[in-house]
C-alpha cells in the first residue's frame, strides 16, 4: 500500500480542534517539525500533545504552544521554554507531568493494547498519592490537581514494595520523523533521534511520519526498521532543504584560543 502523501499540509489536514497528538522527539532531537508547521498554519487548536517536552519557545511544539493551540500537556521535562512556564503558572495551560520513562511506557502500552501496568516509579511521593497541580489559576492557585493513583505491593526479590498503576496513553494522531521511510510506512531513525518517535508511532491512531530520505520498498534492510509499516498511515517526504533544517537547544563552542 503507498502511504506517501503529497505535502505536510495535505497529511494534517483532517487532524480537527481538540485532537490529542503524540508526538516524537527529544529536546529539538528528531522533532516532527514539518508537520508541526503544517500544523500550525491549518490553524488546529484546542490540542493535547503527549510528548518528551514542548520544544523551545521558537520551534517545535513551542510553536503551537506560543500561538495558544495547545490547551494540555502530557511530558516530562519542560526546563528550556519560558513561554510554557508563564503560561502554566498563569493558568493558561493544563500540565501532567510524568515520569520520562513512565511517559515511555505508557506510550509503548498505549501502541501494543496493555490497557495499564504498575511501575514502582513514583511510590510514596505525590506521583501515587495524588495533589501535584495540573492546573492553576491567574491568582496561583491550584485549580486542577493530579488524583491518587492505585497501588500494590508486590514481592520483589528484595522484599514487598509498593508499586503504581499507570494508564497507558492513546494519541488520535502520531507525528514522527524518521530518518528513511518506505512507501509502505517502514522507517528508520539515525542514532539519538530514535528516543520518543518509535512510542509516539505506536500509540497513534493514526499515525504520520515525515521522511528525510523515502525509498522504495525493499529498499531497508528488515532487520534495521525500528517502526514497521503496520503502525504508520501517513509518509511525507521532506525536500533536501526541509530535511536540513535541524535545530540545536543550546550551542556550545570552546574560542578559538582554548582549541
Amino acid at each position: 500500500m503507498d502511504k506517501v502523501t503529497a505535502s505536510a499540509a495535505q497529511a494534517v489536514a483532517d487532524i480537527p480542534d481538540g485532537a490529542t497528538l503524540s508526538v516524537g522527539g527529544f529536546g529539538l532531537c528528531g522533532i516532527p517539525s514539518v508537520l508541526i508547521e503544517a500544523l500550525l498554519e491549518a490553524g488546529t487548536t484546542d490540542l493535547e500533545a503527549y510528548s518528551n517536552n514542548c520544544g523551545v519557545d521558537d520551534w517545535g511544539l513551542g510553536r503551537l504552544l506560543a500561538a495558544k493551540r495547545i490547551r494540555r500537556m502530557v511530558a516530562s521535562y519542560v526546563g528550556e521554554n519560558k513561554e510554557f512556564a508563564r503560561q502554566y503558572l498563569q493558568g493558561e495551560l493544563e500540565v501532567e507531568l510524568t515520569p520520562q520513562g513512565t511517559l515511555a511506557e505508557r506510550m509503548r502500552a498505549g501502541g501494543v493494547g496493555i490497557p495499564a501496568f504498575f511501575t514502582a516509579t513514583g511510590g510514596g511521593t505525590q506521583v501515587a498519592e495524588g495533589g501535584l497541580p495540573w492546573r492553576y489559576d491567574d491568582a496561583g492557585n491550584v485549580v486542577v490537581a493530579s488524583p491518587a493513583k492505585e497501588t500494590r505491593t508486590f514481592e520483589t526479590p528484595d522484599g514487598p514494595r509498593e508499586f503504581v498503576m499507570e494508564e497507558a496513553l492513546v494519541a488520535d494522531f502520531g507525528l514522527v520523523r524518521a530518518w528513511k521511510g518506505d512507501r509502505h510506512g517502514n522507517l528508520v531513525y539515525r542514532d539519538s533521534a530514535q528516543n520518543f518517535n518509535p512510542l509516539a508511532a505506536m500509540c497513534g491512531r493514526v499515525t504520520i511520519a515525515e521522511v528525510e530520505e523515502l525509498v522504495e520498498p525493499g529498499e531497508l534492510d528488515p532487520n534495521q526498521v525500528h517502526t514497521p509499516g503496520v503502525f504508520v498511515h501517513r509518509v511525507v517526504p521532506l525536500t533536501p532543504e526541509q530535511a536540513s533544517e535541524k535545530r540545536i537547544e543550546k550551542r556550545t563552542v570552546r574560542s578559538k584560543e582554548q582549541s
